[in-house]
């Protein structure tokens, strides 16, 4: 059976929504400042991101579903914590600065917006992902991961500095190499348009 006509019910589909029923519980534990439990629940969505993908592709399970549920769980996991640990007043000895919160959501928003259009006026579909966008992917998970673990054990605080940094320079990067191959792409596409 292919990518596109198997059914949504698959084990890897089901890891990715236990993986979405994890978020209110991790956003509430954030908010109670149970930071020990928010760490394990942000770990167990780490782990469960890497084993329905394994899952997936060791056992053909892939579908267009899952093609496009997993990525979503992944966005929503991300700016939720970012949003959640930016706010002044949830307990915690180190918050995400709002700075870098708005500028982790403005990217990820304005790059579903661009694909979206993309998508309704040209027959673009596929937008791999690159070493930029990977790399940023990681260095925004280690920033979560530093501000958490700074909540639970006294630790430098340049433990969070340096990751703040890093996710505001790969943001950044990645947003405009994004723009850069956006812009390619269609250019490409409207000359060969162009020339049939």
């Amino acid at each position: 059976m292919s990518a596109g006509r198997r059914g949504p019910w698959t084990v890897p589909n089901f890891i990715t929504l236990l993986r979405l029923a994890i978020i209110p519980g991790f956003l509430y534990c954030i908010s109670e400042g149970r930071h020990a439990a928010a760490l394990g629940l942000f770990l167990v969505a780490g782990a469960s991101d890497g084993i329905d993908g394994f899952i997936a592709r060791r056992l053909d399970m892939k579908s267009a579903f899952g093609a496009a549920l997993d990525p979503i769980a992944d966005k929503l996991m991300m700016m939720s914590s970012y949003v959640m640990l930016s706010i002044p007043s949830y307990p915690g000895r180190v918050h995400v600065p709002p700075g870098l919160t708005i500028l982790v959501i403005s990217r990820d928003f304005l790059m579903m917006l661009v694909a979206l259009l993309i998508i309704l006026t040209t027959n673009i579909r596929n937008f791999p992902p690159t070493r930029i966008g990977k790399t940023n992917t990681v260095v925004q998970i280690v920033t979560i991961l530093a501000v958490l673990c700074l909540d639970l054990w006294k630790l430098p605080r340049a433990f969070a500095t340096v990751p703040f940094v890093a996710t505001a320079v790969f943001t950044t990067a990645s947003g405009l190499q994004y723009v850069y191959l956006v812009a390619r792409r269609v250019a490409e596409h409207e000359k060969r348009e162009d020339g049939r």
